[in-house]
């Protein structure tokens, strides 16, 4: 697996994810505000200077994800994201103070979020967020198993399968069906919940459509719910 923090984009990554965009019909290309996914007119980049407002002293805290998250009495905690994609519940929960992996399989949209991170590390006002944020590119799986088998077992593993959105704005909906040309549903819901479970953290938090099903039909320990997705947590005997 590949790894980063807010790495340099070698020439030879960016190559093989510029081929893997123009195999589903898409283009990615450097532009001014960054590297660029496209395709008829939209436009889709990693951009954490927009997640400033949401960062801020007082706001941060009451943020769904930053709550669903929380470990007790954990001082230093870590987490890994399984399905990073853009990074922004990363960039959040590295925000809240935790030491977040980053697992991202494709290489285009791991490529725009590595971008991101590179243009975040040069903002006074992001570099100390993205500092505690590593990218890996790789299956979730095999992070997960290795994470257990060396001891280094999270505090929360965060699981964002990808689901329909609902939003009615048409550009938030096009920009997502650009994501969804480059990375299927999970099509094994059991096995990535089996996996996180078995990595040994304290909780498992999983992201949800307000009225959608369980993942993998199991029942969490709790669950918090906001006006359109709610946040399952699956919380491991001790």
């Amino acid at each position: 697996m590949a790894r980063s923090g807010a790495s340099d984009m070698r020439d030879d990554r960016l190559e093989h994810a510029q081929a893997c965009a123009r195999a589903c019909g898409l283009d990615l290309y450097m532009r001014v505000e960054g590297l660029t996914l496209s395709r008829d007119g939209v436009d889709v980049r990693g951009d954490f200077s927009r997640m400033r407002s949401r960062v801020r002293a007082g706001v941060l805290s009451k943020e769904l994800l930053v709550r669903a998250c929380r470990v007790k009495g954990a001082s230093a905690p870590v987490a890994m994201d399984c399905t990073a994609g853009l990074g922004e519940d990363s960039f959040l929960l590295a925000a809240s103070g935790f030491s977040v992996t980053l697992l991202e399989r494709n290489p285009v949209v791991a490529a725009l979020l590595v971008d991101a991170m590179e243009r975040a590390r040069k903002d006074p006002e992001l570099a100390g967020i993205v500092a505690r944020m590593t990218l890996v590119q790789g299956d979730a799986l095999d992070a997960l198993d290795q994470a257990m088998h060396d001891g280094r077992r999270p505090d929360v593993v965060y699981l964002d399968p990808m689901f329909p959105e609902r939003r009615k704005d048409a550009v938030a909906k096009k920009k997502l069906q650009l994501i969804q040309r480059l990375e299927a549903p999970c099509d094994d819901e059991s096995t990535l919940l089996d996996a996180a479970l078995t990595a040994g953290p304290r909780k498992v938090v999983v992201k949800r459509p307000l009225k959608g099903p369980f993942l993998a039909g199991r029942k969490p320990s709790y669950g918090l719910r906001g006006k359109t997705i709610r946040y399952d947590c699956y919380v491991r005997a001790r």
